[in-house]
């Protein structure tokens, strides 16, 4: 029972910061996305612009950090609460969730420092951590809650 409940609610959250650390490194570095995004926006606008590109594929990447942010959250905000005995307040887990959630960012933020073709910030940290806070107002508004449990 205890490795169906790990397996349901954990392994999730264990695979995704495994794909956000995979994604944060020379893979989908800014030099790899703009191969098929700027393909992708000048097929779209044939007369955009170089700087206008530029901030196009700025932008898509800070909305990818918020996105992916924003799913750990719910993730973990989904393990905690369906797995946790909920003596403890609902603000006390989701503030734990989002320490959770934006020591992951710092720590793959840490990573990316020793990877040749990124760069580690802490605005990045920033941008992870408030696309968490998404996500956990966004479990707080649709999950469902049943007997003082979220499910």
């Amino acid at each position: 029972m205890l490795v169906r409940s790990f397996t349901k609610y954990w392994a999730p959250v264990i695979g995704w910061i495994l794909l956000i650390f995979l994604a944060s490194g020379d893979l989908m570095s800014a030099e790899h996305t703009s191969r098929f995004l700027v393909p992708f926006l000048c097929w779209l606008n044939p007369g955009i612009s170089v700087e206008t590109l530029a901030e196009i594929h700025f932008c898509i990447r800070k909305a990818a950090h918020v996105t992916e942010y924003a799913i750990l959250a719910l993730l973990v905000s989904r393990a905690a609460f369906r797995e946790t005995n909920l003596t403890r307040a609902r603000s006390t887990l989701f503030v734990g969730a989002w320490i959770a959630c934006t020591v992951v960012a710092a720590c793959d933020e840490f990573r990316q420092s020793f990877v040749e073709s990124r760069g580690a910030s802490p605005w990045d940290v920033m941008i992870d951590s408030a696309g968490a806070i998404f996500g956990l107002l966004v479990y707080a508004r649709f999950g469902r809650k049943t007997g003082g449990r979220a499910k």
